[in-house]
């Protein structure tokens, strides 16, 4: 005779989420990578999260007035990494929910790849200051080093759109 496995009990929230209102934000910024230097290094920048952990992630914001997700995307790289570039390619959108304050938030940010065509790393242009640190990382080690996994699945498009794209 078999017997079912019991399930573990679901943990329910304080507040249900379905009564918590939903704000929908969009972002939009990507991967802006250095063609010129061997290893096509990528500009990241790391933030410290709520719960005061260091993230390394890919730069993005808000678009502001009438600009396009792209040129939002130019605009937010450039801020948070001192980096300016000129897009390539879009490399596809993300969404994902998280709760703040009261409310739930889904947000959608679109990703593009950008050549780098000037700059320096420095994080003093981020009108936010959210970005902490910033840093090259060669795109074939990007992967490892960016703390979120939808954020590495838009680095490993950008990747395979630079080697058959761009070497070919």
């Amino acid at each position: 005779m078999t017997f079912p496995v019991p399930s573990a009990p679901k943990k329910r929230p304080a507040t249900p989420a379905a009564a918590l209102p939903t704000v929908e934000e969009v972002s939009a910024g990507g991967v802006v990578v250095d063609l010129e230097t061997p290893g096509h290094p990528v500009a990241i920048i790391a933030r410290i999260n709520r719960g005061g952990r260091l993230e390394w992630c890919l730069p993005k914001g808000h678009p502001e007035g009438e600009e396009t997700d792209a040129q939002a995307a130019v605009r937010e790289i450039e801020e948070e990494t001192g980096i300016a570039g000129e897009v390539l390619s879009p490399l596809g959108s993300i969404d994902y929910w998280f709760s703040v304050s009261g409310h739930r938030v889904h947000k959608t940010v679109h990703h593009f790849l950008l050549e780098a065509s000037g700059g320096y790393l420095t994080t003093e242009n981020d009108p936010d200051h959210e970005a902490v640190d910033v840093a090259w990382v060669n795109i074939d080690d990007l992967g490892r080093k960016l703390s979120f996994p939808n954020e590495r699945r838009i680095a490993d498009i950008a990747r395979e759109y630079i080697i058959h794209q761009l070497r070919a």
